[in-house]
């Protein structure tokens, strides 16, 4: 199937159980975009997500602000964050170092990534003294602490990877080593995935995969950051935001529909967790959470 699923298939929505839910954030450069980010927590505070997560950017250039936005959340908020870990550009005592602090803090989570290299690197060399993959950071931590464990899996396959076989065998190390959770790539073709999904189930992975959703706004941007990581755009998605380029508010209209519907259809298929990455943005996040059935827990004192 290439189109979007019939429109239809929302006007179910109070039929089906809510689902879970988890958000992704990212550290904030500057105080605008601090200001916008405790905005969005405290908006979607009241949905009462499994967990949010927190970014850590290429080659660790955001590890304090990473760290300090993941403290701020745990003491501030009643939300269990997550802390993205890479091992690029650290040695394995500086990675463990890093856990440790973060345990001491009373941190649990921690989301265990091999992690990109700067941006002016086009390679991923690992450093030498450092775990050289995921794989070996999950084990790291699992010697280090209980802590839960999310990794990344990739429906469309790692650009690194020499085979969707391969990939997959990779995922289950990933799950050997101790992984509590997959969390996807953002990812548009649903009928894919679910052939995907059903590769992995048969290979013996049986943890939960949660699969990670994107809200598109800002076609161009999401088509670039797609090509980079990998991802397939498809030509509906691109048609459905031609001559909107001026046009933001029917942008939010159309990228919430389209979200909205790749989770209904997977709810169709018997899935029922998301982790959306919402770009520091409230409004789609909300919107799409409350077409699927969530609601907030804790009203607003003049609702």
């Amino acid at each position: 199937m290439t189109g979007l699923h019939p429109l239809g298939l929302i006007t179910d929505a109070n039929t089906a159980a809510a689902p879970a839910v988890s958000f992704e954030f990212f550290p904030p450069k500057t105080e605008k975009m601090a200001d916008q980010l405790w905005e969005a927590i405290r908006r979607l505070e009241p949905l009462a997500p499994r967990f949010v997560s927190v970014t850590y950017g290429a080659g660790g250039t955001t590890r304090e602000r990473t760290h300090t936005t993941v403290v701020r959340i745990l003491e501030e908020t009643s939300l269990v964050p997550a802390a993205h870990l890479t091992c690029v550009g650290a040695s394995r005592s500086e990675v463990d170092a890093i856990a440790h602090e973060y345990w001491q803090a009373g941190v649990r989570h921690i989301v265990a990534l091999r992690g990109d290299p700067p941006k002016d690197v086009k390679n991923f060399t690992p450093h030498p003294d450092s775990y050289q993959n995921s794989v070996e950071l999950i084990a790291g931590l699992r010697r280090i602490a209980a802590f839960e464990i999310s990794a990344a899996a990739y429906p469309e396959v790692h650009a690194d990877a020499p085979s969707p076989a391969a990939a997959i065998d990779f995922l289950k190390r990933k799950v050997d080593a101790g992984a509590n959770r997959l969390i996807t790539q953002l990812f548009f073709d649903i009928d894919n995935y679910l052939r995907w999904l059903d590769r992995v189930r048969a290979a013996g992975i049986t943890i939960p995969i949660v699969p990670g959703i994107m809200p598109v706004t800002n076609f161009a941007a999401a088509r670039g950051f797609c090509e980079a990581i990998g991802a397939r755009v498809p030509g509906w998605l691109s048609r459905l935001f031609e001559g909107l380029e001026q046009d933001a508010e029917t942008r939010k209209l159309v990228g919430a529909t389209i979200a909205a519907e790749q989770c209904r259809r997977l709810q169709a298929a018997g899935i029922g967790e998301f982790h959306f990455y919402t770009l520091n943005r409230a409004d789609l996040t909300y919107a799409i959470s409350h077409i699927l059935g969530l609601r907030p827990i804790v009203q607003k004192a003049n609702s």
